[in-house]
């Protein structure tokens, strides 16, 4: 086990799973994770060296005390599933470190391997011209051809060729270098709003997950976040589309004036 991780328990779990989220595009990733572990309320397994990868870039102070720094936190838990399904494990970072990203994947992949995880999922964005209003499609990448059969037979979007950024993709690369088996899900997210949290978006992968990763799960909380969400999101683009129209239109009654002030000669007009 790298000196990177620190374990803090054994257990014994039956063919686990693995899903691994950090932040990233409308936080689509960390939004499902952390979702699932609050339902399914894991336990603490392991956690990585954080001052190795991140560096701190001030203090807080409260009440004129300075108080240690602070570290993102890259941590790992463990879920029992029901008797003969495979257990949880899940990985959530806090944030992406600014280098080392390499080798945080492998210390990543070296707890999988420590704990016999069977297959790694990540989940990222897809930015495709998908409307705020349409529902989002799950879009499937996976590091063996055996695999994408599995992904198909999910009703999942085969996309062709597509990158996905950060450690949600770079996680992928190492599990295929290192022959584990491992899976992105993708959830669609428009263009034009990729700078805001998506609950939509991983309410999607959320659904197809669960089904992938024979776990149930009570959704309703992600999908009152959905709702809301998406209600802001609408109206945020109609104030949007209203100042656009304000910006690049004149009302037919304004310019009709300003052509009776030119025919009268009026001081704003010139010859």
């Amino acid at each position: 086990m790298s000196g990177l991780i620190k374990i803090h328990a054994r257990p014994k779990l039956h063919e686990p799973n693995m899903l691994a989220a950090w932040p990233g595009i409308a936080n689509v990733a960390m939004i499902t994770g952390t979702y699932l572990a609050h339902k399914l309320n894991p336990r603490p397994l392991a956690e990585v060296i954080a001052p190795y990868f991140f560096d701190p870039i001030g203090v807080l102070v409260r009440d004129n005390l300075v108080e240690s720094p602070q570290f993102p936190e890259s941590r790992f838990f463990y879920w029992k599933n029901k008797p003969g399904k495979r257990d949880l494990i899940l990985f959530l970072g806090d944030d992406q470190p600014s280098s080392k990203t390499y080798e945080l994947a492998h210390a990543v992949i070296d707890v999988a391997e420590r704990f016999g995880v069977k297959r790694l999922y990540t989940c990222a964005a897809a930015l495709t011209r998908i409307h705020h209003s349409e529902q989002p499609r799950v879009w499937g990448a996976a590091t063996r051809d055996a695999i994408l059969e599995d992904l198909k037979a999910q009703r999942l979007v085969m996309g062709g060729d597509l990158q996905i950024s950060g450690l949600n993709g770079l996680l992928l690369g190492v599990a295929k270098e290192r022959r584990l088996d491992a899976v992105c899900l993708l959830g669609e997210v428009p263009h034009y709003a990729s700078r805001f949290p998506n609950p939509t978006a991983a309410l999607a992968i959320a659904e197809a997950m669960q089904k992938m990763l024979d776990i149930e799960v009570d959704l309703a909380e992600l999908k009152e976040q959905a709702a809301e969400a998406a209600g802001r999101l609408k109206e945020m683009t109609a104030e949007a589309m209203g100042d656009y129209i304000d910006y690049f239109t004149e009302p037919i009654w304004e310019r009709g004036e300003n052509e009776e002030e030119e025919e009268d000669g009026s001081p704003g007009s010139q010859n």
